[in-house]
């Protein structure tokens, strides 16, 4: 059997290589529409593990209470977000005064996003982003410090004029490789030490988070004024399987701050750190779909000639089939031949458009700053598919070779 077996797929090489031509054009046809499946959906997985590794880096399990809505305009989407009166600084306040769970709740605002930073004779571009947060905000955003230190709760609540600044401000100010830590920076008009430096995250969504700093709530409340300042909330609880109860007490308990009544919509938002990335991933599900409607259609297509030429294999080894059933091949024999040319054909397309599709899945994902991914769950389904297109495509020449009478088959021209 195994012999037997071994002879069909040395005469499906043969077959193969002697119509080289056409059998070159049905792989390349097969190849396209895997390589449009696994290449866009390799793409899509990129995209994603890049989003839910920045998102994770900003705390997957905080809570973020805010009196707008988040929102992202795409696909012609234009409905305006809804905005709801400030929360000013004594309801957030009290809000983390009378919160009574087991969480760490950070109080923040942003002060500015055009300033500009000096050190002695240097000077930044005016887009520095100054964020003003209490001693708890670096807790429940993710950030983290690669050098010196963050500023403590006595530092928020005297109003020290400390800040911790990103990896892009000391690579700007500091060209000589000076320490930057304990020297004196001017941010706006206002004079502050640098006790820490925050770990780079590059840019992302339009955003360099790098040129961004962040200062003492208090801090910034002097240095920094603002008519009507919206704060925001973070809030992470210390057990992530807490997260939805942390949401009700505090939807609650905001409530009551607000002033809102029991049959009111209340006036204000709780989102979760990775709200974003949801939105884009459903966005995304339409990019996905589109992959697989363009796969499907160039596989059927690929179906239809991988018949065509198994047809015409068929009709022109009439004579070598005959042969074969006169020393004595059966039906099965036959026509497993052609199933294992058919599926050779189609495998060798898959592997070539799978081939291909990770290159163009990993250019993404080197474009967007993600890692290098091999999407074994696509290059499975590739072959999969492959393997249904020869099965599908081969069955009918294969069956119609089997059936063939030897004496007719060797009589024919």
């Amino acid at each position: 059997m195994n012999q037997l077996i071994i002879e069909n797929i040395r005469i499906s090489i043969s077959a193969v290589r002697s119509h080289m031509l056409r059998s070159m054009l049905t792989i390349l046809i097969i190849s396209f529409g895997i390589m449009a499946l696994v290449g866009i959906l390799t793409s899509i997985d990129a995209i994603k593990y890049f989003f839910n590794e920045n998102f994770a880096a900003m705390g997957a399990n905080t809570l973020t209470i805010r009196n707008r809505a988040v929102h992202i305009d795409m696909g012609g989407d234009h409905k305006r977000p809804r905005h709801y009166p400030e929360i000013t600084f004594q309801q957030a306040s009290a809000f983390k005064n009378d919160y009574d769970f087991q969480a760490n709740v950070a109080l923040y605002y942003y002060a500015t996003g055009n300033a500009t930073a000096k050190f002695g004779s240097i000077k930044t571009n005016p887009n520095i982003r100054i964020l003003a947060g209490d001693e708890s905000y670096m807790i429940t955003s993710g950030d983290e410090v690669e050098k010196g230190r963050a500023f403590s709760g006595t530092e928020n609540f005297y109003g020290s004029a400390v800040a911790v600044i990103g990896s892009g401000i000391q690579t700007n100010l500091f060209k000589n490789k000076e320490n930057p830590i304990g020297q004196i920076i001017t941010l706006g008009t206002a004079k502050f030490r640098v006790i820490g430096v925050l770990k780079s995250k590059g840019s992302s969504i339009g955003m360099n988070s790098d040129n961004s700093c962040i200062i003492p709530l208090t801090t910034a409340r002097q240095f920094f004024p603002r008519p009507r300042v919206s704060y925001s909330i973070n809030i992470m609880p210390f057990s992530s399987a807490q997260l939805q109860a942390a949401e009700g007490e505090a939807m609650s308990r905001f409530r009551i701050i607000r002033k809102n009544l029991p049959y009111q919509e209340p006036d204000f938002e709780i989102s979760k750190s990775d709200v974003v990335a949801k939105l884009l991933f459903d966005q995304l599900r339409y990019l996905s779909l589109a992959a697989k409607i363009i796969g499907g259609i160039t596989l059927f297509g690929a179906a239809i000639g991988l018949m065509n030429i198994m047809l015409v294999s068929v009709t022109e080894r009439t004579q070598e089939i005959g042969i074969r059933k006169a020393m004595g091949a059966n039906k099965l024999t036959i026509r497993n031949q052609f199933m294992i040319e058919a599926i050779m054909i189609a495998v060798l397309g898959g592997t070539l458009g799978i081939v291909l599709g990770i290159g163009i899945g990993n250019l993404v994902s080197k474009v967007v700053g993600s890692s290098f991914i091999i999407p074994w769950q696509w290059i499975i389904l590739g072959y999969a598919l492959c393997f249904g297109v020869a099965m599908v495509s081969g069955i009918i020449p294969a069956t119609k070779a089997a059936k063939l009478d030897p004496i007719e088959s060797l009589r024919y021209e």
